[in-house]
């Protein structure tokens, strides 16, 4: 089965907001739903949400949602910025440690391969 296929097939058979894990470690398909005026249907959007690798799950309840190659380019633009890498490296002096959690196993029957 093609990605295309594969694609429309997840956007006509998933439910609202179901998240699929892809290829790509952080990168994840996202349907959504339509509007609840009819104003935009459902579509598919990707979601950046780096894993952790101690869990080898996303480590935000929602990552980044890009809804078309134009956002991608937008956003590519902002976080190749390099004073984004300066305010990060200064969050991180800041912050305090994240705690590490137990390790779970992932089923990688049902990811789409991209």
């Amino acid at each position: 089965m093609s990605i295309q296929e594969r694609l429309t097939q997840f956007l006509k058979e998933s439910v609202d907001w179901e998240r699929k894990t892809t290829s790509v470690p952080g990168v994840f398909l996202l349907k959504l739903p339509s509007s609840k005026t009819g104003t935009r249907k459902e579509a598919l959007a990707i979601e950046i949400n780096p894993i952790n690798p101690a869990t080898s799950s996303p480590t935000k309840k929602r990552g980044i949602v890009i809804k078309s190659a134009s956002e991608l380019e937008e956003i590519i633009q902002i976080l190749t910025n390099p004073k984004m890498s300066e305010l990060a490296s200064k969050i991180d002096g800041i912050n305090p440690t994240e705690i590490k959690s137990k390790a779970k196993s992932t089923d990688r029957s049902d990811i789409i391969e991209i």
